[in-house]
């Protein structure tokens, strides 16, 4: 005999059975995007119910560090970030400048890369979401390049010719660097405005130009289509010019902190262990290849990895400044002088921000990871000079000049301060570069005494940078010209006073 149900019995049925269907209809709400997720949830750091933080990446080995310790691109619970810190990382691979941006704006990606030489050509146009940056991911090394036709042996010999760049990127860094090393601007050649180094590689081996501005593996590339070229220089050799770093919205930031701490740290620590190990950078170049958008060796990847200065911790603190005894260059030093380089040739605007409103050192120093891993990276070191590398030809020259008393070779302070302005960040940027330091004089005196007194000028100037800057004294190649290479009129005191200079070379 069936039971009859009490009042009390059918109000817990009933109760149930619109719980259980008011489940079913918000969870179906939630998979079909009914319901709008949260931009910016608190609750990323909570295990079981982590939202993605979405990075957005282009087709480059720099970022190999986060995307490594990750596992691949797709966010995963196997991932040892989830295992880690709790958090889901997914690398959204978008090659398009534009695009990325507008996803960032959207709120599709959260992290996004730039460079922090260029982002004075950008930042005004993402004020209303106050961008902040958070970390350094990279150097390039090797990854940016020009390459040059037949008979262009040196950054001089680009005057009056016509050179492929896209404006506002860092291609156009690189070159704005050059152009400075060799005492010329972009007035002294001809820029040919392509939309990307893809689209300046596309140009030079159409034959269009002269020079172009591209990335690798375009450059050797270039090399092999175009009979007679070559690779002018490439990042390698101009070390500290172009720096990955990521960004956020400040709100973003403010709301997640915790959650982009793990991130960066990390990220950090996948870029020291690959890093240390050959084996583990192979590993990397593996699952680059598998998760890159197109079919891409694992040789192509692993070469990519090669062309970067993947940063440690080490490398972030010395990136932002945080580290007093390091005398290298900055973000801050960078984003200054590139910003003004920029709005000189109407590319960024005087109203972009200063450095300390764009960037964020909070959550560098919260990390602390310690080990021989994660320091920074070492200053280069040079063999003993070679005839052969005294007698290279030069990348570029500038011509300096430095006063001396009359048959002294003595640097007072006034002289120092000269060659701190005029180059010592050039010798900063291009770490791996030799430099030739030439002193010559007017044809005052005797030939020989001159010869004598130059060489004696040009190695007081080496000195000088090797005790007050810490350089190598194997990077530096010392010439006494004397009075015979004269770029003046001897007949003239204006033409003396030019003539009465020093050169500062860099050699590959």
């Amino acid at each position: 005999m069936a039971a009859k149900l009490t009042t009390f019995s059918k109000f817990l049925i009933t109760s149930a059975i619109v719980g259980a269907v008011g489940y079913g209809l918000y969870y179906v709400a939630k998979k079909t995007d009914l319901i709008p997720k949260k931009e910016n949830s608190e609750s990323l750091s909570d295990v079981g119910d982590a939202e993605v933080i979405k990075v957005g990446v282009v087709t480059w080995g720099g970022y190999v560090g986060g995307q490594y310790f990750n596992g691949g691109f797709k966010a995963s619970k196997e991932s040892r970030y989830y295992k880690d810190y709790g958090i889901l990382v997914e690398f959204i691979v978008d090659d398009d400048f534009n695009s990325s941006r507008e996803k960032w704006k959207a709120g599709k990606i959260d992290v996004l890369w730039t460079t922090i030489d260029a982002f004075p050509t950008e930042v005004v146009g993402l004020a209303e979401y106050e961008p902040k940056i958070i970390f350094q991911a990279d150097w390039s090394r090797g990854g940016d390049a020009i390459v040059v036709r037949r008979g262009i042996n040196s950054v001089g010999d680009l005057r009056g010719k016509k050179i492929a760049v896209a404006q506002g990127t860092p291609s156009n860094t690189f070159l704005l660097w050059l152009l400075e090393a060799n005492d010329m601007t972009v007035n002294d050649v001809k820029i040919i405005n392509v939309a990307s180094a893809i689209d300046a590689a596309n140009t030079f081996r159409t034959n269009n130009v002269d020079a172009a501005v591209v990335w690798s593996p375009d450059d050797k590339d270039c090399v092999e289509k175009v009979p007679g070229s070559k690779i002018l220089v490439n990042t390698k050799t101009a070390t500290n010019i172009i720096a990955d770093v990521f960004f956020v919205k400040k709100k973003y930031l403010e709301k997640n902190e915790k959650a982009l701490k793990a991130l960066v740290e990390g990220w950090l620590k996948g870029a020291a262990e690959i890093n240390s190990s050959e084996d583990i950078k192979k590993e990397a170049a593996k699952m680059l290849a598998k998760n890159l958008p197109g079919d891409f060796p694992e040789e192509f990847t692993l070469n990519a990895i090669n062309n970067a200065r993947l940063c440690t911790y080490g490398d972030n603190l010395n990136f932002f400044g945080l580290n007093d005894s390091y005398n290298g260059v900055t973000g801050e030093q960078l984003y200054t002088k590139m910003g003004a380089q920029y709005e000189k040739i109407g590319l960024a605007p005087a109203s972009r921000p200063p450095y300390r409103e764009i960037v964020y050192s909070g959550i560098i120093k919260q990390i602390n990871l310690t080990g021989a891993t994660h320091s920074a990276e070492g200053a280069a070191e040079f063999s003993k000079v070679t005839e052969e590398d005294k007698n290279k030809t030069a990348i570029s020259s500038k011509k300096v000049s430095i006063t001396f008393p009359t048959g002294s070779y003595k640097l007072d302070e006034n002289a120092k301060y000269i060659i701190d302005i005029s180059f010592l960040e050039i010798a900063k940027t291009f770490a791996n570069a030799r430099i030739r330091i030439e002193g010559n004089t007017d044809n005052t005196g005797n030939p020989e005494a001159n010869r004598q007194l130059s060489l004696k000028r040009a190695q007081a100037v080496a000195d000088y940078l090797i005790k007050e800057h810490g350089f190598d004294p194997n990077r530096f190649i010392i010439v006494g010209n004397g009075s015979d290479k004269p770029i003046a009129d001897n007949a003239t005191e204006e033409g003396r006073a030019k003539n009465r200079r020093t050169e500062f070379q860099l050699l590959n």
